[in-house]
């Protein structure tokens, strides 16, 4: 069973139901939910769908969703090392060096979804885009 970091763009293209991307997301929350394969996330990313979210909705409701997200992914730690390894990588985003390092720390996930592939180009993990990954399981 794969194990996936989804990144942010891929949570807030299912929350918001962002076209065409929500579809794909949909169906990786779907395989989640299913114990398909196993999605993990980290404290940062729940920390901008949070912020992201509270721009055009409810303190309550935004407590609500990530409530459901966390019942179907996990969070993966991060720890002084994730940080010193993420200040002292190439990445040129630090958000981005954060997650593909608390993803590398977490030693089982092998796998990080995003959109924003361009700015994981120096992570030594599979690197895709949900509709891509889809695509591989369809296939393979």
């Amino acid at each position: 069973m794969d194990n996936v970091l989804i990144d942010t763009d891929v949570i807030l293209d299912f929350l918001f139901d962002r076209k065409p991307f929500a579809e794909y997301s949909a169906e990786i929350f779907s395989l989640c939910a299913e114990n398909n394969i196993n999605g993990f996330t980290t404290p940062v990313i729940i920390a901008n769908v949070y912020y992201l979210l509270n721009k055009t909705a409810k303190h309550e409701i935004i407590v609500e969703k990530i409530k459901q997200l966390l019942s179907i992914v996990d969070v993966v730690d991060m720890n002084k090392q994730v940080v010193l390894n993420a200040l002292n990588s190439e990445f040129k985003d630090f958000e981005d060096a954060l997650q593909n390092f608390s993803a590398i720390e977490n030693g089982e996930i092998k796998i990080i979804l995003t959109r924003n592939i361009k700015d994981f180009k120096k992570s030594q993990l599979a690197v895709m885009t949900p509709e891509t990954y889809l695509k591989g399981k369809a296939s393979g």
